[in-house]
């Protein structure tokens, strides 16, 4: 990168734990980034303000029902104020995603949730665009059609010279503690060489308890994750460790590695973030301090590295490392998404959508905590029975999205509270 152009950036799901984030990395580095475009999904009178703060005349609010909310015109015209040239304001999925083919866009950090962000990674991608991505979907869901977009990237970044001239050539950097430290521990290494990926977990906050116990939690008790600060959909899935069957999902996708190659190991501490072990026995391991800003950063300043954004991990004060092995047959999610991985096709599209009802029936007390998987199960199920499908566009994954919250919007109902 010259030192006289900063990274321009449209932040996608700006209003979100890892958006706000982003947002304080670029506030760190304005030298080096800056923002042109902001989304989220309905906070409109928070993005209105962090547009204020960085100067931001290119908005969209995912929520199109917004366009006739009062809020709506504030911010209309703070971007016909505001804007030195043509300011945007849109609404709907498809004004989020139009965000990314703006001329001024370099990067789009994709922090969106859900599978809505799908369609925003694969035009990010198909417009040439860097795709720093967090929306754990895009290639859970769509991870077949992201990656050969991604490879074609990386070609033309290399045809161009801006990629690195070590390592990856950074098309897709993920937004992750887990992906971002596989992702360095594997800079230098051949990929023939890998034996395994170690994927860690902290074990979220019922580690130990048995079904019985989980029979009785409530989405409050959920939420109280041990080590990081995340979104609630993100922090029940953590619960879940449906988070840590997805990442084995995208760690397949992101590192071409066969799923009987990919294992999860619980560390509790959250201070290794993933490992890399090789052929010889080797084993590579990323620590750090368990803050998202550090993953962020790297993935806007790759292949540089800039100054901390947080306070590094003190190893005389951490104590002691454990591991242990994951406990899927308490936490059923992790194996339902494992299969999912290894079955392929569209059956990881179902496993997604039905989690997604199936978490937000849970915070809003419609089903008990284990329903989650078995909602989840139900509707992978009713989907291998009809036929599980070779993955071939966007417009088929949406359809099929819609299906199985169909399912499983019926078996909340059927099985609800």
């Amino acid at each position: 990168m010259s030192e006289n152009k900063r990274r321009r950036i449209a932040v996608l799901g700006s209003t979100g734990s890892i958006g706000t984030q982003t947002l304080d990395v670029v506030r760190r580095h304005p030298d080096k980034l800056e923002i042109v475009a902001l989304a989220c999904g309905t906070r409109a009178e928070e993005l209105l303000a962090q547009a204020r703060a960085f100067g931001v005349c290119h908005l969209a609010l995912g929520d199109e029902r917004l366009a006739s909310a009062p809020v709506s015109g504030e911010l209309c015209s703070y971007v016909e104020a505001a804007s030195r040239t043509e300011g945007t304001i849109g609404f709907g999925a498809q004004a989020v995603a139009d965000l990314v083919q703006l001329p001024e866009v370099d990067v789009v950090v994709n922090a969106s949730v859900g599978e809505a962000g799908l369609r925003a990674s694969y035009e990010t991608l198909a417009a040439g665009k860097v795709l720093a991505l967090a929306n754990k979907e895009s290639l859970v869901v769509g991870g077949d059609l992201i990656m050969p977009l991604a490879a074609q990237v990386d070609a033309a970044r290399r045809e161009r010279g801006d990629a690195p001239s070590f390592g990856p050539a950074g098309a897709l950097m993920p937004i992750d503690s887990e992906h971002g430290a596989i992702y360095q521990c594997l800079i230098g290494e051949s990929e023939r060489e890998v034996a395994r990926l170690w994927v860690t977990a902290s074990g979220g906050p019922f580690r130990g308890r048995t079904r019985d116990e989980l029979l009785r939690v409530t989405a409050a008790d959920a939420l109280k994750h041990p080590t990081w600060n995340m979104g609630a959909k993100i922090t029940i899935d953590s619960s879940t460790l449906m988070n840590k069957g997805l990442e084995v999902i995208e760690a397949h996708h992101l590192f071409a590695m066969p799923y009987e190659r990919i294992s999860v190991v619980v560390q509790p501490q959250s201070a290794i973030h993933s490992m890399v072990e090789f052929s010889d026995g080797s084993v590579k391991a990323h620590l750090g301090t368990t803050d998202m800003r550090i993953p962020i950063q790297y993935a806007l300043s790759y292949p540089e590295r800039w100054d901390a954004p947080v306070q590094p991990l003190d190893f005389t004060q951490l104590g002691s490392l454990e591991f242990a092995p994951a406990d899927t047959d308490t936490f059923r999610c992790l194996a339902l998404a494992r299969h999912a991985g290894q079955t392929g096709g569209t059956l990881p599209c179902v496993m997604n959508a039905a989690n997604e009802v199936a978490v937000a029936s849970f915070l809003g007390n419609g089903i008990g905590y284990l329903d989650i998987a078995s909602c989840v199960e139900a509707a992978m199920d009713a989907h291998e029975k009809d036929g599980v499908q070779r993955v071939e566009s966007i417009a088929q994954l949406e359809e099929l999205d819609r299906w199985a919250r169909s399912v499983a919007r019926l078996w909340v109902q059927e099985h609800g509270r």
